[in-house]
């Protein structure tokens, strides 16, 4: 191998040595759609079965997971952020009614660590496993002059498929339809800046909060949705919309699948969220206000149901909580 290339900062040696490593894993991913092999070039992927839906529609996002690798680099674990990364994705995509087909993913670094990269690799293999989805491939670039040391970044594309006619836009919702949660296990994959802020003094390691440290609270892996809200379907609820709560929290996301004309009335109380969120507001003195933006507050996804669906969907899922109604205006009121 090239030494000038390894003292300029790669190491090819190191990458040879990741892709090795996760090799097993990321073929396990594998269905008969997949035509290719890791290592070649492209990523292959057979759109017959696709093709004989009734108006194929392909749904793709690309998101990442944040300052999440920040604590998954102070705990030294690294297995949880690629299960968070490929579960963030698929729910994106399932907002709108499509079911994931396979995903590509980019990690950037410092210097690549073969261990650390195999293991954010597998988490994203297991992630994608659980959920019939191919890992169809993925670069993985060592820039020492990009990020700090010890640094990496982690972020991926999906790429899934649904009937036209079954698209999931929203304008199907009418005022007086109810509006349901899943939970959250967690932060997921947002807040992350500003946790960190707030706990930088907490020893992530030994420091406990509700029986567990907090580093292991902060690496709580994202929910993926899938199963559920296929649930839904398969029992002839009609699920008339969806918002995954990231960035922006409850109130910022739900306005993203409302119609014109249309605001809702939520409440969150009495439910109950994972502790890391009461634990942040403590130290950081922060109020709902505060941190109703940044957080999901222990929900996860959100459902607009028919009022006559709702005592259906409550027994078919235990988890489901009800969260409040759709009606006329153009708010979204949140209550703590």
């Amino acid at each position: 191998m090239s030494q000038a290339y390894k003292e300029a900062g790669v190491d090819i040696a190191a990458g040879e040595e990741a892709v090795e490593s996760m090799k097993e894993a990321v073929s396990a991913t594998f269905n008969p759609q997949v035509l290719s092999k890791l290592g070649d070039f492209g990523g292959l992927f057979d759109l017959s079965a696709v093709m004989q839906k009734k108006g194929p529609v392909l749904v793709a996002s690309t998101d990442g997971v944040g300052t999440k690798v920040e604590v998954a680099r102070v705990m030294d674990r690294w297995d949880t952020v690629g299960q968070c990364l490929v579960n963030h994705c698929i729910n994106d995509i399932l907002v709108q009614g499509a079911e994931p087909l396979f995903f590509l993913d980019f990690i950037g670094c410092h210097k690549l660590e073969p261990s650390k990269v195999a293991d954010i690799v597998k988490g994203m293999a297991k992630a994608c496993a659980e959920n019939g989805v191919a890992l169809l491939g993925g670069e993985t670039a060592e820039m020492g002059k990009v990020y700090a040391e010890g640094g990496y970044e982690v972020a991926g594309t999906i790429v899934g498929v649904v009937e036209k006619e079954r698209l999931l836009t929203g304008s199907g919702i009418k005022a007086g339809d109810k509006v349901f949660g899943l939970p959250s296990t967690g932060l997921h994959t947002n807040g992350y800046s500003l946790a960190r802020k707030v706990l930088q003094d907490k020893d992530w390691i030994r420091d406990l909060h509700a029986g567990e440290s907090i580093g292991e609270q902060l690496l709580k892996v994202h929910r993926c949705y899938l199963s559920e809200v296929k649930a839904l379907g398969e029992s002839g609820i009609s699920v008339r919309g969806l918002a995954h709560v990231t960035g922006g929290g409850i109130r910022g996301n739900f306005k993203r699948v409302l119609p014109d004309g249309l605001g809702a009335k939520l409440s969150l109380k009495g439910l109950s969220r994972p502790p890391i969120f009461d634990l942040v507001a403590e130290l950081g003195g922060l109020s709902f206000e505060d941190m109703e933006p940044a957080f999901n507050l222990g929900v996860g996804m959100m459902i607009v149901l028919r009022p006559e669906d709702g005592e259906k969907a409550l027994s078919l899922l235990p988890e489901l909580f009800e969260l409040g109604e759709i009606v006329e205006g153009h708010s979204v009121e949140v209550q703590s």
